[in-house]
């Protein structure tokens, strides 16, 4: 039966979480070169993989640009946010989760107009409230949404929240972080004028910089709009176009590594083969847990196979954190809850993880409710 270690054969504790995630043992070996900023290998690298990060998106070069920035998921999302909102302009986020929340914030700290769109963490957002507030609000420029909500592994929908945007002239933002290589979608067809992801979730990177998709016509756009020297998206962009060049240092071994994850997402039959891998785990996972007795907290039309979030066992002696330390001894890593009401853990379904490692995990969980003395109806 195929696992990550028979696979890979590393030694590590195997992930169940949303990022960072386990890489495959040739992901991690293609660091093991060192390259120069200016050397013409690296140059074509970056092309390659600017390249093959808009065929992913399912757009092309001309109509879209792929834009590398140093740094986390987040360094790209202000990136986004304080290079495309124009001065006076105002920002629309829709929210049913953390991710959502921190879109606010970064406007907010920026100085930036923000209005938000507060929907449940169970629950997708509502279109017809989303169109009448554009309707009774001119001021707003800009519109923002996550994808896979990883506060709870909620898919808001991106196209539909796409075309009321779209019919109201504004510019159109996706944080894709947790779904971009593994949920196929063409932002063409969504309407997205800006979306970010990182290099360390579902195309299986290391941590080291963002990934940004834009609309070339709306980038051009935002010129003199950007509200910091290292996180201008159009100057990034600029740089990055004439000469192959990043602007400052760039994560030189964290790109080798994408480059290798980029040809083995290939390799599995793209977005496609990765998202029936992780929905294989997804489902592994699912039918494990509820065995155990435990209960997702989200509905299943709107859960994604991305990362799933679980109701804490109402046992009296269940402690999560002396849950997760058994686990954690067991070599099996899952993730506390962000819900803010109520109590949850979340389990990932995404990295170079498959389903017997799912089997693993279920059976460790086990193990840990028996020493735990946690009975489970």
């Amino acid at each position: 039966m195929e696992t990550n270690s028979t696979i890979s054969g590393w030694k590590d504790k195997i992930l169940f979480t949303p990022g960072p995630l386990i890489t495959s043992r040739t992901v991690k070996q293609a660091m093991l070169r060192d390259l120069g900023s200016r050397d013409y290998s690296f140059i074509e690298l970056v092309k390659d993989i600017r390249n093959r990060l808009l065929e992913i998106g399912q757009v092309h070069k001309g109509d879209y640009e792929a834009i590398i920035m140093q740094g986390s998921g987040t360094y790209g999302l202000e990136a986004v946010v304080s290079s495309t909102v124009p001065p006076g302009g105002k920002l629309l986020v829709i929210v049913n989760g953390a991710y959502g929340r921190r879109i606010a914030l970064i406007a907010e700290v920026l100085k930036i107009n923000v209005t938000t769109l507060v929907y449940p963490e169970s629950r997708t957002p509502d279109l017809a409230e989303i169109e009448s507030t554009l309707a009774a609000d001119d001021s707003i420029t800009n519109v923002a949404v996550i994808h896979c909500e990883t506060t709870t592994g909620i898919i808001n929908p991106i196209k539909e929240i796409g075309a009321i945007v779209k019919q109201f002239g504004k510019s159109y933002f996706v944080d894709a972080m947790s779904s971009f290589g593994a949920v196929p979608f063409s932002l063409s067809e969504c309407g997205i004028d800006f979306m970010v992801s990182s290099a360390n979730k579902c195309i299986e990177g290391v941590p080291g910089f963002a990934i940004i998709l834009a609309k070339q016509e709306s980038l051009l756009a935002t010129e003199g709009y950007a509200r910091s020297l290292s996180l201008n998206l159009l100057a990034q962009w600029q740089g990055l176009d004439a000469n192959g060049q990043f602007r400052f240092t760039p994560p030189t071994h964290a790109l080798l590594a994408f480059h290798q994850a980029l040809l083995e997402l290939r390799d599995e039959g793209g977005v496609e083969g990765r998202g029936r891998r992780y929905e294989a785990n997804y489902e592994t996972l699912v039918a494990g847990t509820r065995a155990l007795g435990l209960r997702e907290y989200l509905q299943p039309e709107d859960q994604g196979y991305v990362i799933t979030s679980f109701h804490y066992p109402s046992h009296p002696n269940f402690d999560f954190e002396a849950f997760y330390r058994r686990l954690n001894d067991k070599q099996q890593v899952i993730y506390p809850g962000k819900v803010s009401e109520v109590a949850c853990f979340r389990i990932g379904s995404i990295g170079r993880i498959f389903p017997a490692d799912v089997s693993t995990l279920l059976a460790a969980m086990r193990e840990a409710f028996e020493e735990m003395g946690v009975t489970l109806p």
